[in-house]
């Protein structure tokens, strides 16, 4: 079994318009369409049993309008092996009962990205989300370190973490990028060993260039193999998500690309899917 637990997908009315604004940014070309039927063609391709949805909330009137359309698209979304979680603005304020509303339909987590959202991970809006969702026991799944295409403040950096790991002691928490995109010295010296989980979404290479992007010092920035595999066993490979952060990466060549890094069978069997089955409760 193979869980990609870090994809996105947009509507088909706007995802291309998304899609070009965004890859242009980040100075990285997509590789699916960016719907939720180019994911499940690209999980057919790779022979990815399960991909994890993540909305990303830019203000606080996307909440209740993009939780409830995931809210009724879920069954069909599942049939396809899609898994999606919903979205949290940290400036919405009935964050108690949205949390609740998502869990009374199955939804079992929530994205938040502090750089689109543009509020510190450590900020007591952000704080009290996640408390909210940990008491509640849903997966909180965090966009940590720089972010490609928003590079000039880091709005969740290993200190941010680090706070936010002794004030609010999450359960179910897990940091994308490997702990901290682009920060990965910190992450290793810091924050490997704390409890929670890391994906590996949109940590190791290649990268597809975007065409006649404007220059991005991050558009090329990837993780080694040497120091992905330190990073991993130093955490805890029990505590690593197989993800890829398609349509930003290409699954297939992603799932083939992390099968050579150097991971034991064992160890490869942990991440690409019995570690995040065990965190979604699946069978």
């Amino acid at each position: 079994m193979i869980i990609d637990f870090h994809t996105h997908t947009f509507p088909e009315a706007i995802s291309g318009r998304v899609l070009q604004k965004l890859g242009k940014a980040a100075g990285v070309m997509p590789a699916t369409d960016g719907t939720a039927s180019g994911l499940s063609a690209s999980m057919k391709e790779a022979g990815v049993t399960y991909s994890v949805n993540l909305p990303v909330m830019t203000t606080t009137e996307q909440v209740l309008s993009v939780n409830t359309n995931l809210i009724r698209a879920k069954k069909a979304m599942e049939a396809d092996g899609i898994l999606t979680f919903g979205g949290m603005h940290p400036d919405f304020e009935n964050y108690r009962d949205e949390l609740r509303r998502l869990t009374d339909a199955g939804i079992k987590g929530i994205k938040l990205h502090p750089a689109y959202q543009k509020v510190d991970l450590d900020d007591i809006r952000m704080k009290r989300i996640i408390a909210c969702a940990s008491e509640l026991g849903f997966i909180t799944l965090i966009h940590a370190g720089i972010d490609v295409g928003l590079y000039e403040h880091n709005y969740s950096s290993v200190a941010q973490i680090l706070t936010l790991m002794k004030e609010v002691q999450p359960e179910n928490f897990v940091l994308a990028h490997m702990g901290g995109w682009a920060r990965w010295d910190e992450v290793e010296h810091d924050l490997v060993g704390a409890p929670l989980f890391m994906d590996t979404a949109f940590s190791i290479g290649p990268l597809d260039p975007y065409p006649d992007a404007p220059a991005n010092p991050y558009s090329q920035v990837v993780l080694d193999d040497d120091a992905f595999l330190r990073i991993a066993r130093k955490h805890g490979t029990n505590r690593i998500l197989f993800a890829t952060d398609s349509p930003w990466q290409p699954q297939k060549r992603y799932i083939e690309r992390f099968s050579s890094i150097g991971l034991t069978p064992a160890e490869q069997e942990q991440i690409l899917g019995e570690n995040a089955r065990k965190l979604l409760g699946l069978r």
